[in-house]
């Protein structure tokens, strides 16, 4: 039995299968990491900037089946975590973020390091436990876990400094806390409506999200009996990969030609489980049909003419008996010879024979791509590190990806790569970085050889902002390069100095070496690949 509310909280978080807290300790945390350093079944993970600790709760929350926890102390370490944070609520990650407070007894009198935190996080949390006694403590504390685990949600603990070292109390209140499933079944109607519409069509297209996670054969299935094209979002390319029949690639700004088309050109559009935020590469007068879980999605980026409120196997279970097989694939055909032919083109790109310095970031994404287990985890970076990793690495078997998608924020992949490597110890974890997100995030490096983490990170040195470069041409702007220039260290230095491994790479042959030295290494390594600023991600 608990010995105080640090020690009950921790149970409950034990109880959902918490292996591992990521945070910065200070006054009102000592003792709740006091009750994780006295156990041998979880353990505190010292970081080095609250900030990297939130986006390592994502990264180990989305790469297993644990809800992620972080942790920071009163005004200051609790305000820190907050980016991190609203990168899990937007990618719908369960995270609990445990804050410090000033003892209840100077509250509201603006005592040093004071924040009304209930008013910060209002936005990012679903639901924010204020403990203020220890017979609450527990009701509220299991609702937190709870709230988080249902909604795929953020909730916050706030352990005041005083409350933290009271005695436990109502321990009976204490149960096992699970994650209930069940289906939502759409409406017979709608399902009749759907095959009616998709049957008139002539040529159908599917644009599939993230909620197509675990109705991959599904949604083939289903494909294969419309011939229609797949096109998918960036955070569904480990779903629907290049290799996959009848997926024809991305849309939007990073897609290529058949992707778009596949999409813009359909006589009918398909969404499954996706809110794609484009609006400018959805058609807006083309028949439309949406099914998603959350109904607030529906018609949000684009009118639709059928909306379908299921989860997407309930619907595709019930669909796929009454669709009638189509026999021209023309459309698909022509769609499928195009992406083909982009990917020969990502090849040649790629391809080693290619000399001119400074070297194309292409050909280290189309290497990682070559030598990567089947069951890696990638983190990419918010910037053109996610465009090398999208047009040049497939995420096919049992492939991952994780990144910033929604929330597009700069340092997400270091610190996430370090929550996924925790989470999953027996798997190759890569982190492909720009070096303006690197430079964000680097102190963290050190945490990742003090726990011995094998993490590959391939930091793209041109020593520019790329992306925000792209954002600046795009609108007709001049790019300031002042603001622009990154002023570098050598990383495979750093990386050495930390205590890890790296090399840096300025001739083409010496990559595939590079790589594959990262790959068996058992430290964390840093390839520094001195690249061109020029090489061009986005289409002209």
């Amino acid at each position: 039995m608990a010995k105080n509310v640090s020690e009950q909280l921790l149970e409950i978080l034990l109880g959902v299968g918490v292996k591992h807290v990521y945070g910065v300790t200070g006054d009102a945390l000592n003792f709740f990491v006091k009750a994780i350093e006295e156990r041998d079944d979880v353990e505190w993970i010292g970081m080095k900037h609250e900030g990297n600790a939130s986006y390592a709760a994502f990264g180990q929350s989305q790469t297993s089946k644990v809800i992620g926890v972080c942790a920071g102390t009163v005004g200051p370490g609790a305000l820190h975590l907050i980016n991190g944070l609203y990168n899990a609520k937007k990618e719908r990650t369960p995270i609990i973020a445990i804050t410090g407070q000033v003892p209840q007894e100077q509250q509201g009198t603006n005592f040093f390091q004071e924040v009304d935190l209930k008013k910060v996080f209002d936005d990012v949390c679903d639901y924010q436990a204020i403990i203020k006694s220890p017979k609450q403590a527990p009701m509220v504390m299991q609702r937190a876990v709870k709230i988080a685990l249902a909604n795929n949600a953020v909730c916050r603990i706030e352990l005041p400094a005083n409350v933290a070292e009271m005695d436990a109390e109502n321990e009976e209140f204490l149960h096992a806390i699970q994650k209930y499933t069940s289906s939502l079944i759409p409406q017979e109607e709608a399902v009749i409506k759907s095959a009616q519409l998709l049957n008139e069509a002539k040529t159908v297209g599917i644009l599939g999200g993230d909620g197509c996670r675990g109705n991959k054969n599904a949604v083939l299935k289903l494909a294969n009996k419309l011939k229609a094209p797949i096109t998918h979002s960036l955070r569904a390319s480990d779903i629907f990969d290049h290799e996959t029949e009848n997926v024809v690639g991305l849309t939007g700004l990073i897609g290529n030609p058949s992707g778009y088309n596949a999409v813009m050109k359909c006589d009918l559009l398909l969404m499954l489980g996706t809110d794609f935020p484009y609006i400018n590469f959805l058609p807006h007068k083309t028949k439309t049909i949406q099914v998603d879980i959350r109904q607030e999605n529906i018609g949000n980026r684009t009118a639709v003419d059928l909306g379908v409120w299921s989860d997407i196997s309930s619907f595709l279970d019930l669909l796929f008996p009454k669709i009638e097989e189509k026999e021209n694939s023309e459309f698909l055909d022509k769609l499928l010879s195009s992406f083909k032919g982009w990917k020969e083109n990502m090849e040649q790109e790629a391809s080693t024979e290619n000399e001119k310095l400074p070297l194309q970031p292409q050909i280290f994404a189309g290497l990682i791509n070559k030598h990567a287990s089947n069951n890696a985890i990638f983190t990419v970076e918010t910037g053109t590190s996610a465009i090398w990793a999208a047009h040049h690495i497939s995420f096919h078997s049992q492939r991952r990806l994780i990144g910033s998608f929604n929330h597009g924020s700069m340092a997400v992949g270091l610190p996430a790569a370090i929550g996924s490597q925790f989470a999953n110890p027996d798997k190759e974890v890569w982190c492909l970085s720009g070096d303006g997100a690197f430079n964000m995030a680097m102190q963290d490096f050190i945490t990742a050889v003090k726990y011995k983490l094998p993490l590959k990170v391939i930091i793209f040195n041109n020593s520019e902002l790329s992306f925000v470069k792209l954002e600046m041409e795009q609108v007709g702007l001049a790019p300031s390069l002042k603001a622009l220039k990154e002023d570098n260290v050598n990383f495979a230095e750093y990386a050495k100095l930390c205590g890890g491994d790296g090399v840096r790479i300025e001739q083409v042959a010496d990559i595939e070496d590079a790589i594959l030295q990262a790959k068996n290494s058992n430290k964390a390594f840093i390839i520094d690949a001195v690249v061109s600023s020029g090489a061009l991600s986005l289409p002209p």
